[in-house]
């Protein structure tokens, strides 16, 4: 599938919903067909990237119904060992956070994915599971990966990097675990998990990076959750609407929990008119409305504990950094090549391409503007954020682009095209 994107954008008006959040959506999925009885989730993100987890449950004899394009119903029971290979696709978060909940299961399943999926990092989710006492055998620890279940204890675990999914995967085996686990972070990762089980009435108390888990002695119970939308899906329509000129965009319902909002603080650094209206919560996450509008840029430094909080935005960062006055500087971001691509190498390249002044550092990049892009064929690397980047850039390009290896896009976020175009750019 290619995009093509004939002529830069005049200019994007409207007032949309994003998808509902991924990593939201995630979590209630799994805790749903682990919950006994049945949980409805408002606002699922239905995509390849929780297609994995959903196919993955089905498989364990969790039965899940869609009631409308995202309303989930799961009838969630014991899980029974599964015939075939767990696919995990080309999701991390799917195999982590499973590798945590099957962890204490009594039976045995084996995990794999994508040859991407098998070069990802496990290892710092399959140590401190086996401290916990779980059996995981794998080549290098590495995918495919055989669970067999065991009776777990807690531990007091000191985190290397600052991850979300990992230390989710360990509070999901904590829920099964004799006695308490206590987890430190090194900086602060995105807490849905937290806040999702404090709302199932979870004993979990989080403060100075430190989160300390109290298993229950009986089954979680089912719940009912709305889900906000994807402030990561968002984020490429707020640096649309900050980049393309006359631009007004209003986006409804996005979650800004504090974790995840580190894209919003550093654009409003750089100049970005961006406000934020009917501030609330739902399910223990904050929600608002954005308002944004076309603004001028200037560069800024990233590094430190904002990586972690916009770490999945880099990619349409990089595109909104070069329509800023002077130097953009992102360090202490290795971890981006280890995601669905290196992100470094494919985001810089394919700039490139397109005349962007963008050099990469072995943690980071750089980036020089204000620079008036230019139309090329660029390629998406398979890689769902770098496709919808690259897709904003030819927005704000002169002459035509055409983005290659645009399917990915499905993974996080189905609509986008006719978002897009719904606000008034011009796709094909």
């Amino acid at each position: 599938m290619e995009i093509r994107i004939p002529e830069a954008a005049k200019k994007l008006r409207g007032s949309v919903r994003p998808p509902g959040d991924k990593s939201i959506s995630h979590r209630a999925l799994l805790l749903g067909g682990i919950a006994q009885g049945t949980s409805r989730i408002q606002g699922f993100l239905r995509a390849g990237v929780t297609d994995a987890m959903l196919g993955c449950l089905k498989t364990l004899g969790v039965d899940a119904e869609f009631m409308g394009d995202d309303d989930l119903v799961i009838v969630g029971r014991p899980w029974h060992i599964p015939h075939e290979i767990l696919d995990c696709q080309n999701s991390g978060a799917t195999i982590r956070m499973l590798l945590g909940a099957l962890a204490a299961q009594p039976i045995e399943a084996t995990l794999d994915g994508t040859q991407r999926l098998r070069k990802r990092p496990m290892k710092r989710v399959v140590h401190p599971l086996r401290r916990m006492g779980a059996d995981i055998q794998g080549t290098d620890d590495q995918p495919p990966l055989t669970v067999r279940g065991r009776k777990l204890h807690g531990i007091d675990y000191e985190m290397p990097v600052a991850s979300a999914q990992v230390k989710t995967a360990i509070l999901l085996a904590a829920l099964f675990a004799e006695g308490p686990t206590t987890i430190h972070e090194p900086g602060p990762s995105r807490d849905h998990t937290e806040r999702m089980l404090r709302c199932l009435g979870i004993a979990v108390n989080a403060k100075d990076g430190e989160v300390e888990l109290i298993p229950e002695r009986g089954p979680l119970s089912a719940f009912s959750l709305v889900i906000p939308a994807d402030i990561s899906s968002a984020a490429f329509l707020i640096s649309a609407a900050a980049v393309v000129p006359a631009s007004k965009l209003k986006l409804k319902g996005v979650g800004v929990n504090p974790t995840r909002t580190g894209l919003l603080d550093v654009l409003q650094e750089m100049g970005a008119d961006i406000r934020l209206e009917n501030e609330h919560e739902s399910g223990l996450e904050p929600i608002a409305d954005l308002e944004i509008r076309h603004s001028k840029l200037r560069g800024v430094a990233v590094s430190g504990q904002r990586v972690v909080r916009m770490i999945d935005e880099f990619p349409i960062f990089a595109v909104a950094a070069t329509q800023a006055e002077g130097e953009t500087v992102v360090s202490e971001a290795a971890e981006l090549r280890l995601k669905e691509s290196d992100r470094i190498a494919s985001l810089v390249g394919e700039l490139q391409k397109m005349g962007a002044q963008i050099e990469a550092r072995e943690d980071g990049f750089v980036v020089a503007g204000p620079t008036r892009l230019q139309g090329a064929a660029v390629d998406s690397h398979k890689d769902h954020r770098l496709a919808m980047a690259l897709t904003v850039a030819g927005l704000i390009a002169e002459g035509s682009t055409v983005v290659r290896g645009a399917e990915c896009i499905r993974q996080s976020y189905p609509d986008f095209i006719s978002t897009l175009t719904s606000c008034g750019a011009e796709l094909a």
